[in-house]
């Protein structure tokens, strides 16, 4: 599921020496492509620009679903487009339309009507000069990962609906994402003030310019569209502004990270609820009284949920050998990972209204007026009112621009989702490391006759794997420093690097997921010794149920290990990437989210 998170990292981060080397020793290096599936291809995913969920972004990015815009959608798409023409009818100045942008803003690129006959065909030519050049725009590596490209085309598909797009341009967005046609993208040509660069790439497809993967297939953009009937895009007045000027390629990694997130904390509860079994733990720390002493919500319904999940096991029983006090680590564990689902529920909430909003410069709002607010009646800003004509249908609206390109909401929620989960794991590879020591289980594995604890044992974890992977998760934990580099004439002179950001910590979930499957193999390893000690005890229906599930891929004791060539580690994190956490613990059998978005 996460393996895709890995590729981009790796691609985009660590592999550019190894490219560079390659090349210069073999002149060129290709690198597998790895293509979304079709399997929901028969689904439609109407786009209101209002209400598009992480859910759905997954459903088009990694399974092929189609889209269409609401007629409310598209209505508002147009309109905005008419006012766009409508300012220039009255000499209103537009930032990146009939004036320039960046340095270039104060320089006139035309003026009068839009629509008069040297104006159009000024603006036609222009424009196809500007979407071919993308075709040549960027620094690679190119990106790899199918899901990460259709992710954000589906999310600017929404967002655009405030934008001034051309209906062509609108269509044009949606017809290659239903037709399976994705953009060859490079990764790196953004700092996060607005993914120019990612989205100059997209602009080359749409009129045939470069190459494009048509069904994971490379071939020119030219032939991809004429191998699916559609015909290049003749792109017209602000088109490479309003396709261009988002942050839909982090946004879009961002939805994405949500998603897969959800299903790392997920496994990270079906882990905790195994060690506590393992560890023959007390389960006084999540008990009401305790929880009452501290009302943190996030806290509550997370002990509430482990008590639930691990209802029906022996550790509600006495018994005489357990200790009255666990290692930090399985104590606060609960905490830890509820605090981190507390930052992913915040991270979910923003990365739901970044994608659902406008992050456009400039802004277009068909319908306001004069008498709206006390600032739009002063003379600065009615220099920026259309009035309404002819090419607006008499519409009026203001076309402003603005700074909605910083993400820093979105970014500082990325990455203090990203510290959230480190400190998670640090309490998940301190666990892995306490069941070595019988101070701690209050049983010699050795006595057991099943082997050494923490040492290679047929199905056992490894506390030298965790703490390896812990090493690269605490480094993904260290913020991105901040830069403020002065651009295009000292105009553009911040940087979000947003990503970086949701790069690290896609790797930080994939990181973590392996982290866990450590733990799975550790802990259901003390199930099965437990269980050698007492054979009725009961570990409750989820815990039974990720234990036996994983036996049938990991036995407890392979007497035929050494003829095995698939580490038990692969084994175990295929398994999670294999199966949804609520397959074993439905989200009906724990109380809402504290907060629900």
């Amino acid at each position: 599921m996460l393996q895709g998170a890995q590729r981009l990292v790796f691609t985009c981060l660590l592999l550019v020496a190894v490219v560079h080397s390659a090349r210069a020793a073999s002149g060129a290096l290709q690198l597998p492509y790895h293509p979304s599936d079709h399997s929901l291809s028969a689904q439609t995913i109407l786009l209101t620009g209002q209400d598009l969920t992480v859910e759905q972004v997954v459903a088009v990015a990694r399974h092929g679903a189609r889209i269409a815009l609401s007629d409310k959608a598209r209505q508002r798409s147009a309109d905005a487009y008419g006012l766009l023409l409508e300012a220039t009818a009255e000499g209103v100045p537009v930032y990146w339309f009939n004036r320039g942008s960046g340095a270039g803003r104060e320089v006139a690129i035309f003026n009068g009507d839009a629509l008069s006959p040297e104006n159009k065909a000024m603006l036609e030519a222009r424009q196809l000069e500007i979407f071919r050049r993308g075709a040549t725009a960027g620094v690679g590596p190119e990106i790899l990962d199918e899901d990460i490209v259709r992710a954000m085309l589906v999310v600017r598909a929404n967002t655009m609906t405030y934008e001034a797009a051309s209906p062509s341009l609108t269509q044009a967005l949606l017809d290659i994402i239903n037709a399976g046609i994705t953009p060859v993208v490079r990764s790196r040509s953004t700092v996060g003030e607005g993914d120019l660069g990612p989205f100059t790439n997209v602009c080359a497809t749409l009129v045939g310019a470069g190459d494009a993967y048509y069904h994971g297939v490379r071939m020119s953009a030219e032939k991809a569209l004429k191998s699916t009937g559609l015909k290049p895009l003749a792109p017209f007045a602000a088109d490479d502004s309003a396709l261009i000027s988002t942050n839909s390629y982090a946004s879009a990694q961002a939805a994405l990270l949500v998603f897969d997130a959800r299903q790392a904390l997920g496994w990270a509860d079906l882990a905790y609820g195994i060690d506590l079994n393992g560890m023959n733990s007390s389960v006084t720390p999540l008990s009401a009284p305790v929880q009452e002493n501290r009302p943190f919500p996030w806290l509550n319904w997370h002990a509430a949920r482990m008590l639930s999940m691990i209802k029906g096991s022996y550790l509600y029983y006495d018994d005489p050998t357990r200790i009255i006090q666990d290692a930090e680590s399985l104590r606060a564990s609960s905490i830890r990972q509820a605090s981190a689902w507390q930052a992913w529920d915040r991270l979910r909430s923003t990365v739901q209204l970044q994608i659902n909003s406008s992050d456009h410069n400039p802004a277009v709002r068909v319908g306001a007026a004069p008498t709206d607010s006390w600032e739009l009646n002063t003379p600065q800003l009615l220099k920026f009112y259309v009035r309404g004509g002819p090419h607006s249908n008499g519409k009026h609206g203001y076309i402003l621009s603005n700074a909605n390109w910083d993400p820093y909401p979105l970014v500082n929620d990325i990455e203090a989702f990203t510290i959230a989960l480190a400190n998670m794991d640090v309490a998940i590879g301190q666990r892995i490391g306490r069941f070595t020591s019988p101070f701690f289980t209050g049983i010699s594995a050795a006595a057991e006759k099943v082997g050494e604890p923490g040492r290679w044992g047929a199905s056992q974890g490894s506390a030298l794997a965790a703490s390896a992977l812990m090493q690269e998760i605490q480094g993904l934990a260290v913020p991105v420093p901040p830069e403020g580099t002065a651009l295009i004439l000292n105009v553009e002179d911040l940087q979000s690097q947003s990503r970086l950001k949701v790069s690290r910590a896609r790797l930080a979930v994939s990181n973590t997921e392996d982290l866990i499957a450590e733990d799975l193999l550790t802990g259901t390893y003390w199930l099965d010794l437990r269980r050698l000690q007492t054979p009725e005890r009961m570990f409750g229906i989820a815990v039974t149920g990720v234990w036996k599930g994983l036996r049938t891929v990991v036995p407890f004791d392979d007497g035929d290990v050494l003829s095995q060539t698939e580490s038990i580690h692969d084994r175990a994190v295929g398994f999670i990437r294999a199966h949804e956490p609520t397959s074993f613990y439905p989200d009906s059998d724990s109380a809402p989210m504290p907060s629900v978005h």
